[in-house]
């Protein structure tokens, strides 16, 4: 469902928006999905919530943004790609995917994590927060702290001593 491609090992969408249910046949909302407007409630199919697990799960530091780690396309992905790199998340255990080509990802994602907006990051397969908890786990240490035991880092360099 959701593919890389070589050069950028980002996700390219293969796919069409299929057709969302209408607000009236949806079933009542479960606490679960409570968070979300009836707007947001799609009821994810079985092949897009094991899209969007295999996505989750490609990376040890997984962010669905709009655009892409090098071009991205609103103010908050931008944020969230600047904070994980001041916080040295080495590029080797990091990906992203771009929700701005899968409109099935855009809105299914939402559903997935509980969370109503994008950006979205995840460490380890688990679901950390949006752009503003990213931000406000930057600026109190928690971010790094969960980053280092995670083990998702670069590793600092040694100083080099002079003779």
């Amino acid at each position: 469902m959701f593919s890389r491609t070589i050069s950028s090992a980002l996700p390219r969408a293969a796919r069409q928006t299929p057709l969302r249910p209408s607000a009236s046949s949806l079933p009542q909302t479960t606490p679960r999905i409570a968070r979300l407007s009836p707007f947001q409630i799609r009821l994810l199919s079985q092949e897009t919530r094991s899209a969007i697990d295999k996505a989750v799960g490609s990376a040890p530091v997984v962010l669905f943004m709009k655009g892409t780690p090098e071009t991205p396309q609103c103010g908050f992905s931008r944020a969230s790609i600047q904070v994980l790199g001041l916080q040295g998340v080495d590029p080797n255990k990091f990906t992203a995917f771009n929700v701005l080509e899968d409109e099935e990802l855009r809105q299914g994602i939402k559903e997935y994590s509980e969370w109503p907006t994008i950006p979205q990051l995840y460490v380890d397969k688990e679901f950390v927060g949006g752009c503003d908890i990213l931000v406000s786990m930057h600026q109190d240490g928690t971010l790094a702290k969960l980053l280092e035991e995670k083990d998702v880092v670069v590793a600092a360099e040694a100083p080099v001593e002079e003779k």
